[in-house]
């Protein structure tokens, strides 16, 4: 008897252990704005944009989101205007229209501290006309992140984050014009490893709050066996057996006072298990379901 108890709550254990491993694995759905600066720094850099581009590339080179393009929306939504115009050529797809995805959080940054101090030691050498000097330099950058939710406009989570970085040695006199923010010369200075730092704590502390977040997505439809189509598929993560919680969205809740949306009555029609895998989408096997799952339900992993 001990042992079928025992053999009981190691398979109750294991299950409950895969099912938080295949909600973890869920890659959540983020975009980034650019960048307030809110320094004195300015000149030929765009600040605010360079570090917004930073924080998306290291996003995405985490792994653990899918990271949407904003910073070139008004471009994209460009192209779309396009090929639904008459200028276009109707050959081919085209840019279609209805397809941009939306962010289950909005990451906002405001830089707060840029600055960096060098210093020169001495005359130094001059050799055949060229001066050699000893050279320092500290940076220190800071920023606020902010993660905000995009149904409801809510700060979830702020911090400031920070990167300091310091380099001495010996250096030629003549400056380096023409750095661009964020490529390899720049990145080899004490400003470039000091933002770099700030982007990379950023990215740590992001991870961090939405992994408290539960993954959520929406049924595409009900196929002809019955299976429920989900809208992730393995590019999100998505991995055979992840049990989802469905539910069919109500009215709006609206604060009367200011016209916000608060959120979504929402009424939970059961499970499903996900049976299937592909790229770009799921299909899953519902488990109970007191109603028929259709288009636009949403689905939330249980973690």
């Amino acid at each position: 008897m001990r042992k079928m108890i025992f053999f009981a709550g190691v398979f109750l254990f294991a299950s409950f252990c895969s099912g938080t491993a295949h909600a973890a694995a869920l890659k959540k759905t983020v975009a980034v704005s650019d960048f307030e600066n809110k320094t004195n720094a300015a000149g030929a850099w765009q600040i605010g944009t360079g570090m917004a581009d930073m924080l998306t590339d290291s996003l995405i080179q985490s792994g653990q989101f899918i990271v949407l393009e904003r910073q070139a929306l008004n471009a994209v939504l460009a192209e779309q205007n396009l090929a639904a115009g008459n200028r276009a050529s109707k050959a081919g797809t085209g840019a279609q229209t209805g397809n941009i995805k939306k962010a289950q959080i909005l990451i906002q940054g405001a830089v707060t501290e840029f600055d960096e101090n060098k210093s020169e030691g001495g005359q130094g050498l001059s050799l055949y006309g060229v001066s050699v000097r000893a050279k320092s330099a500290t940076a220190h950058v800071a920023v606020i992140i902010r993660l905000i939710d995009t149904t409801t406009s809510q700060v979830l989570a702020s911090q400031r984050v920070e990167g300091d970085a310091s380099s001495s040695g010996v250096g030629f006199s003549a400056s380096v014009s023409g750095v661009g923010f964020g490529q390899e010369a720049f990145k080899k200075t004490p400003m470039g490893k000091a933002t770099q730092m700030a982007i990379d704590r950023a990215v740590q502390y992001i991870a961090s709050q939405m992994a408290a977040l539960p993954w959520k997505g929406k049924v595409i439809k009900t196929d002809e066996s019955g299976m429920v189509l989900v809208n992730a598929g393995a590019s999100s993560g998505m991995v055979q057996g992840q049990v989802l919680r469905l539910a069919r969205p109500g009215e709006s809740v609206v604060d009367p006072d200011t016209g916000m949306e608060l959120g979504q009555e929402a009424k939970v029609l059961g499970t499903v298990n996900v049976a299937e895998v592909l790229d770009k989408y799921s299909k899953a096997k519902p488990v109970v379901l007191s109603s028929p799952a259709q288009a636009g339900d949403l689905v939330e992993a249980l973690q």
